[in-house]
């Protein structure tokens, strides 16, 4: 279920879009459950990565609520508006700031940009299934041989 829309104009303040969204749960907790929280975001947040961490950490834990992060990677580091965003990170460090706080959360991540998908959590986990079916089906053949060649 969608319940809102939070959008930080002119700013990366993840802190309060996550406090407003949070705060709508506490006050419609009858009316609603959500199960998770979707970032689309496209560059780190103005607060620091562990002050994000912990906050997400403690709130998700209390909601039973994950936080999924959705980075959209882009060639300019200042937005169509020529605004700076607050606090800078190059993509890499940006990377590794949103896993973390995925982590606390409990949620998933996902990372793309104008050339395709550079990482999924989702994909990295059907990838792995497929893999393991593959090995499966490959020892099941083999049982099958051996088994053959014995009658």
């Amino acid at each position: 279920r969608w319940v809102l829309n939070l959008q930080c104009k002119g700013s990366r303040n993840l802190m309060s879009a996550l406090r407003r969204a949070v705060e709508v749960d506490f006050k419609y907790k009858d009316k609603h459950k959500s199960q998770g929280l979707y970032l689309l975001t496209t560059g780190i947040p103005d607060q620091e990565t562990h002050t994000v961490s912990a906050y997400v950490a403690e709130v998700c834990r209390g909601f039973d609520l994950r936080l999924h992060v959705c980075l959209f990677s882009v060639t300019e580091d200042i937005d169509s508006n020529r605004i700076m965003p607050a606090r800078y990170a190059n993509p890499t460090e940006t990377v590794i700031a949103f896993k973390e706080i995925v982590r606390a959360a409990n949620g998933r991540f996902h990372w793309f940009g104008e050339a395709g998908i550079f990482e999924s959590d989702d994909i990295t986990i059907i990838v792995s299934e497929m893999e393991k079916a593959k090995n499966y089906s490959q020892k099941c053949a083999f049982l099958v041989e051996s088994l053959k060649q014995r009658s």
